[in-house]
């Protein structure tokens, strides 16, 4: 082999050793002696080898951060202890590379200080009623601060809260005392909707007499119909007196009638 062939030899391996492939969810930052000039990918590409150009390849899909058990003092001092998630994803990967040392390591501890600084500015019952809105700050408070690191904090949304167990058995009395509240306004609202229904329907009977009488023999069959050994019949006050002066009627009759004693 020739001096020349082995010099191209030489210069060909050189040159390969420049080739580089990036997947589709990835993208290389490019610097070329110490200055960025550029990104590359997805697929393949090639680079000045030789210590010329280096690529740091970056991954932009979409990451997944549970951040460790908070421990945090709420608006109305309440110690509470939160776990949050944080979905982030990297859409400029030069200032990925550029601005920030460790982009995922900066947006975990940004997450933590904006963690414990929202819940601090919250009192307790927000916390665990208006979760919605409270994971809608959280992202608010991150996301302008990641944008100059190039990266995107999607949804950032506190998992579990976990209270003191003498706040625990407050909380359950309370919502004890709140069930029995509705329970006497249900109630009383009940009673009061019956009075009502009972003063339309006197109102109608005392103008109506008829009524009355068609009431009170409805209730007999009720109470024939359960099958009972006693019978209660109620009958006007006007036919007890009809009755008696029968009676006293009747009597005197038969008194006239009888032939005298000799």
């Amino acid at each position: 082999m020739t001096p020349l062939a082995i010099i191209i030899a030489i210069v060909v391996l050189v040159l390969l050793t420049g080739l580089r492939i990036a997947q589709e969810y990835q993208r290389g930052v490019v610097f070329r002696l110490g200055r960025y000039v550029g990104q590359r990918g997805p697929g393949l590409y090639w680079i000045i080898p030789l210590g010329i150009e280096r690529a740091v390849t970056i991954d932009i899909r979409t990451r997944t951060v549970s951040a460790e058990q908070q421990e945090t003092i709420t608006r109305d001092s309440v110690t509470v202890k939160l776990n949050a998630v944080v979905w982030y994803r990297i859409t400029d990967a030069a200032k990925s590379v550029i601005a920030v040392v460790d982009a995922p390591s900066a947006v975990y501890q940004l997450a933590l200080t904006s963690l414990r600084n929202s819940i601090g500015q919250h009192d307790l019952d927000e916390v665990l009623q208006e979760r919605d809105k409270i994971n809608g700050l959280l992202r608010q408070n991150i996301a302008g601060s990641t944008v100059a690191w190039g990266v995107e904090v999607e949804r950032f949304e506190m998992k579990d809260v976990e209270l003191p167990e003498a706040m625990q058995e407050v909380m359950a009395m309370q919502a004890q005392a709140i069930r029995e509240k509705r329970a006497r306004i249900i109630k009383a609202e009940a009673e009061l909707e019956a009075s009502k229904k009972l003063a339309d329907a006197a109102q109608q009977m005392a103008n109506n007499p008829v009524a009355v009488e068609l009431r009170r023999m409805q209730m007999v069959t009720e109470v024939g119909a359960e099958n009972n050994s006693t019978t209660v019949l109620m009958i006007p006050s006007d036919f007890v007196s009809l009755a008696k002066s029968f009676s006293d009627y009747l009597r005197e009759r038969t008194s006239s009638d009888s032939p005298p004693k000799s």
